[in-house]
């Protein structure tokens, strides 16, 4: 089977089956081998791996990753690349394709299939979907070792920014909650096919064992946090006032804020995860 990773083979298997871009998914395909390599290095696959792969495309990735990894689970939402999938990929045994919305399959049911190996993610995935995709995966059951992703670099950054960057948001806090970000390369658009408007960076997120910070309540932690940046021009104490669920006053957040030896005008951009951490502690504690 010929190497998916260059111009030549890639515009091939695109016109034998006559296939349409789905601008709705962001399909934009790897076109560089030397990027293939160093995605699927950086992301440290070995033979007792079991890799997720979101969005294999047209198998440019997978075939990298089936010549890497023990087993390989490529999630396709695109019906239409599933023909093509079948052809590229023939030749590895060990490689299973679902048909499905990673964001409605069952992960906990999905990592069943890994063998009780713990799963590397490795995806290339559009701007639009890329939050809700990551927090997917960190808040499911899988036993999850790592996630290799190529976002748009504006998306990269930000989950490595700290406080006082316009970048700076829930985004950034929750990967840095989960995992260790470090950029792993720079790809320039030129390197996709069809060719985007911005490049993108790959980013490696290498899970925590324990989470840096100790939260009473996990989710009402990141409810405090996503309150806080709804509006980034309001105060943290109106922010978190007016956000429905959090079930807090006025007075409350000022109360906890005044311990914290911090002025009610405060916004939630100059926090850092410890401090979110103990706002969200003793607002809990003031709610009980």
């Amino acid at each position: 089977m010929a190497d998916l990773g260059n111009f030549t083979n890639t515009s091939e298997i695109l016109r034998k089956y006559q296939f349409r871009m789905q601008k709705k998914y962001g399909q934009n395909f790897l076109i560089d081998a030397n990027i293939l390599a160093k995605i699927v290095e950086a992301a440290r696959i070995t033979e007792e791996d079991c890799v997720l792969e979101i969005g294999p495309g047209i198998g440019t990735m997978t075939q990298y990753l089936a010549e890497a990894a023990g087993q390989v689970i490529a999630v396709e939402i695109d019906r239409g690349l599933i023909p093509i999938l079948e052809e590229t990929l023939s030749p590895y045994d060990n490689v299973t394709v679902l048909c499905e919305d990673i964001l409605k399959v069952d992960l906990a049911a999905l990592a069943e299939k890994s063998g009780g190996r713990s799963i590397k993610v490795v995806a290339n995935l559009p701007y639009y979907i890329t939050t809700p995709i990551i927090m997917a995966l960190f808040e499911s059951r899988m036993p999850l070792a790592s996630i290799t992703v190529m976002v748009q670099s504006e998306v990269a950054e930000r989950m490595q920014t700290g406080p006082g960057s316009k970048e700076y948001g829930a985004l950034s806090l929750a990967v840095q909650y989960y995992a260790k970000p470090e950029t792993v390369a720079k790809v320039p658009a030129s390197c996709f096919l069809p060719r985007p408007n911005v490049d993108s960076t790959v980013v490696r997120l290498t899970r925590y064992e324990k989470p840096p910070v100790e939260a009473a309540d996990e989710a009402f932690l990141f409810a405090v946090i996503r309150a806080s940046f709804n509006q980034r021009r309001k105060t943290l104490v109106n922010g978190l006032a007016n956000a429905g669920g959090l079930s807090v006053t006025r007075g409350q957040v000022e109360t906890v804020l005044e311990e914290m030896g911090l002025l009610p005008t405060v916004r939630g951009e100059t926090f850092t995860l410890e401090r979110f951490t103990e706002l969200s502690n003793r607002l809990l504690r003031l709610r009980k």
